[in-house]
């Protein structure tokens, strides 16, 4: 597990802008936080670093429930505030795009349960103050762990 702190929302989105750099297709990044804690802020990030044309444009995709960008490889946006469960994603066929060839980001990712995938990336985002975040970093895979070690590895 990685600890940092961010004092505002272009940290926090530089965050995200340097992880994205390190991502490749078929990684799957969940997102958990309080409502305006900084998820789709850390999401802009990881688009600006995957390439993303319009990233700074990208919104939370609440209503829609996904958004897909082209970048080096896609992004699949998903925010499941509005789902009550794995079920509303397998009934609505995205779980096709958890195994793709896409960066899969997951905002309120605690909706899948027991079926999200194990090889994936936990970000945890909290309020410190109203511009600073503290933002958890935890995995079980080699992969992200080594990815962590790469991100925070000084230079």
């Amino acid at each position: 597990m990685v600890e940092v702190t961010t004092g505002s929302e272009a940290e926090t989105r530089q965050l995200g802008e340097r992880l994205g750099r390190l991502l490749e297709g078929g990684d799957f990044i969940t997102l958990t936080g309080e409502l305006g804690a900084g998820k789709t802020q850390f999401t802009k990030g990881i688009a600006g670093g995957l390439g993303v044309a319009s990233a700074r444009y990208l919104g939370s995709p609440t209503y829609t429930l996904m958004n897909q960008y082209t970048g080096r490889v896609p992004l699949y946006h998903f925010d499941l505030y509005r789902l009550e469960g794995p079920d509303d994603i397998y009934d609505l066929g995205f779980d096709d795009y958890f195994h793709g060839d896409g960066v899969v980001v997951v905002e309120w990712a605690d909706r899948l349960g027991e079926t999200l995938p194990t090889e994936r990336l936990d970000i945890i985002i909290s309020y410190l103050s109203d511009e600073g975040r503290l933002i958890r970093f935890e995995s079980d895979s080699a992969r992200f762990d080594g990815l962590l070690q790469e991100l925070f590895s000084p230079k």
